[in-house]
């Protein structure tokens, strides 16, 4: 198997796009340093082709060192033929492999092994032959031993049938072929443990899909209820068509003295051997491809919420609104320093309303707090209310907005917190990242484990290693995407830019708090540990405002410095007026005219000039006309409240705006301004067309529409429908 032609085929692109991509990946460059500055050698693959080439990179080399490791043992034992060697060599998957492989891996004691032991494989292939014309009781007589402790004719023909049951179980084309018609034929069912018992899997107390046509979050619905005892789950298949077809391989002619013990061998390898393992094995993969789907959805909504824009220049007060304990209150300035905290008592049992009220007043009134930020958990509901009564009272013009708090006390318990606030406890720290990561969602959400940011599903039944792996692929995306500010940086935002470890990260930090700020990227080559590669792989995502090259405060890299100086020669700036360049460049695009960029004639000529690529030309102009350029500006941002709704209050048909909190395979949740987010289902997102899943018409943080179409205030459930 040529593993760049199967990459090639699979991810429909060139194959020299392959090859260059796979060197420069062998040589140690990250992916965001790929898809930023390599564009090109790979033909511009973005971040998510080149991960996806990446991984099925792995798992491509990893299947020819399996095959390698398989076809060595195989030769070993003298039983490599020509067909096998072929049949291996042509394997897709690793599970064909290990069919394949089967017959000669190394058997812990089985029954066969036994069996075997006790010299029956010889009476097995007689049996299996069907050649013979007595009776096969007389024939097992010459196998019966004390020695070898065969007691009788029947012990000895029952170890023989061990030994055809596995030879059976064993056959690779058998194996394929039964997985094949069980996959396309068979179904997944499922029945309550306890039907009396309430719970949320209610919907699966009497379930059967088609394995072939089961969604992925059933699936992983499915393998949550069983582990909980709710469910017994079970693949049930087309038994007798399996039959037939092991009949149809195994008994080759009709014999009397044959016929009987065969069709029971047959009965006894499938349900016995084969029907465990190819449930097994089809339980396995529907499980992973079901977490890959919700790794995959999970990922797509991380990157909202990461990219979600930063409310600048804003004096937050950040609210974790609980109940016994009382409201932690931090009041952060536009730079993110904490200012006060203070602890205030308005909700249950306390309810010290007022007294809380005074508190705020005076806190708005010294800190001029434009904005209340307030974490969507327990006594959110109240404290909202708390909030909308105050702003009524207040001259002051004040908005709030709920933001979700998930992963708020992981990180204020965790390590990083306690170096960040070490006089704070987790209550103090917990509002602080709740003000925050209103104001820089990126830079704050970072200290937090991916997973715990709340907008994925059945995240913890997962493979944790593979969730992590592609969640801190996203993140770091995202970082890099964005770029960080070298010298404000926290050591959690740097070490996700691409070539930066967490000892790098560190040591950054270090450096900046031992000399003061940084005056240039090359100082980075005098970190500790920060050699060429990872500086090479790093600068172009670290910026420096107001440093001695103004280059530095850009993406161009430094690669291309000498490119950049000379363009600007060209369209006769110097590198000191990079502002006079931008500030021409934002005036064309006030007036909607072209910019200096779109005015070039012929580029081509102009990169060649250059000794750069046409790409990096493109990317380097857009650049010095729109240094750093935010990319979440283009995000929508939250939106700003000062007045509440409750649950009651609405009504059917009622039209409303609302924030996506969360998408998954059948919907997505709406935050309408009330305290339970609302379900808009796959089938209400447009009546123009078929929606294959949620994530193709909405995103995280996206701003929406939505008609009320019920609400279950018990049960605390509320229907939408963006089909207005």
């Amino acid at each position: 198997m040529n593993i760049f032609e199967q990459l090639k085929e699979e991810l429909g692109i060139k194959l020299e796009q392959v090859e260059a991509t796979v060197k420069l990946i062998d040589e140690g460059n990250t992916i965001p340093f790929i898809a930023r500055y390599r564009k090109e050698v790979t033909g511009s693959l973005n971040d998510e082709v080149l991960r996806d080439l990446s991984e099925r990179l792995t798992y491509l080399r990893n299947l020819e060192e399996k095959k390698a490791s398989v076809l060595a043992s195989i030769e070993e034992q003298g039983k490599l033929t020509e067909e096998l060697k072929a049949q291996i060599e042509a394997a897709a998957t690793l599970v064909v492999v290990e069919d394949l492989y089967r017959p000669y891996r190394p058997k812990r004691r089985t029954r066969a092994t036994i069996a075997k032991d006790k010299g029956l494989e010889p009476l097995a292939e007689i049996i299996l032959a069907q050649e013979v014309s007595s009776d096969i009781l007389e024939i097992a007589e010459d196998y019966v031993s004390e020695e070898k402790e065969v007691s009788s004719a029947k012990d000895a023909i029952a170890g023989a049938l061990d030994i055809i049951a596995e030879s059976i179980s064993d056959e690779a084309d058998y194996r394929i072929h039964i997985r094949k018609i069980t996959f396309e034929e068979g179904s997944i069912t499922s029945a309550a443990k306890d039907a009396e018992a309430e719970s949320v899997y209610e919907l699966y107390y009497e379930y059967s899909e088609k394995i072939s046509k089961v969604a992925g979050h059933r699936v992983l619905a499915l393998n949550r209820g069983e582990n909980e005892k709710f469910l017994a789950v079970k693949i049930t298949v087309p038994t007798e068509t399996i039959m037939n077809y092991l009949k149809s391989k195994v008994i080759k002619r009709d014999n009397p003295y044959t016929n009987d013990y065969l069709l029971a061998v047959i009965a006894d390898s499938y349900d016995r051997l084969i029907a465990p393992a190819i449930e097994r094995e089809i339980r396995n993969d529907l499980t992973e491809k079901a977490e890959d789907g919700a790794i995959k959805v999970f990922g797509q909504n991380l990157t909202q919420v990461l990219m979600q824009p930063p409310i600048a220049g804003q004096v937050v007060l950040g609210w974790d609104p609980a109940f016994r304990t009382g409201c932690k209150l931090a009041v952060v300035d536009a730079t993110g320093k904490v200012l006060d905290t203070v602890v205030i008592y308005p909700t249950a049992p306390q309810n010290k309303v007022e007294e809380a009220k005074t508190v705020l007043k005076k806190l708005i009134k010294k800190y001029q707090i434009t904005l209340i930020s307030v974490g969507n958990g327990t006594a959110s509901r109240e404290s909202e209310q708390i909030i909308v009564d105050l702003l009524k009272e207040i001259p002051e013009p004040i908005s709030y907005v709920i933001v979700n708090e998930a992963g708020a006390s992981v990180y204020s318990a965790s390590k990083l917190a306690t170096e960040e606030f070490p006089n704070f406890d987790v209550g103090q720290r917990s509002a602080a990242s709740i003000a925050r990561r209103i104001q820089d969602p990126l830079a704050e959400l970072v200290k937090i484990e991916p997973k715990s940011i709340g907008v994925g599903q059945y995240q913890h039944d997962m493979n944790q290693k593979k969730l992590s792996e592609a969640l801190g692929g996203v993140v770091e995306d995202c970082v890099n995407k964005v770029g960080v500010d070298l010298n404000t940086a926290s050591a959690s935002l740097l070490e996700y830019i691409s070539g930066i470890s967490k000892p790098i990260a560190k040591n950054i930090v270090s450096f900046r708090e031992e000399n003061g700020k940084f005056k240039n990227r090359k100082q980075l080559l005098k970190v500790a540990k920060l050699g060429p590669k990872a500086f090479e792989q790093c600068a172009g995502f670290l910026r420096i405002n107001d440093g001695d090259n103004p280059l530095d405060g850009t993406s161009v890299h430094p690669e291309s410095y000498e490119a950049a100086e000379k363009l600007l020669k060209m369209l006769g700036f110097d590198v000191k007026d990079l502002k006079e360049l931008q500030a021409k460049a934002k005036e064309a695009d006030t007036k909607k005219e072209q910019s200096i960029s779109q005015n070039m004639k012929d580029k081509k000529k102009m990169a060649q000039e250059l000794s750069i690529g046409e790409i990096t030309l493109n990317d380097i102009i857009k650049e010095l006309e729109k240094p750093s350029r935010d990319p979440r500006e283009e995000m929508p941002k939250p939106i700003l409240r000062t007045d509440v709704l409750d649950m009651k209050d609405l009504t059917e048909g009622m039209i409303l705006k609302g924030t996506v909190r969360n998408v998954i395979d059948f919907g997505a949740f709406v935050d309408i301004g009330v305290h339970q987010d609302g379900l808009v289902h796959i089938s209400q997102m447009s009546k123009q067309k078929f929606v294959k899943h949620p994530l193709d018409i909405v995103s995280v943080g996206d701003i929406v529409e939505v008609k009320v179409l019920s609400v279950d205030v018990s049960k605390k459930r509320i229907q939408l429908s963006m089909i207005l």
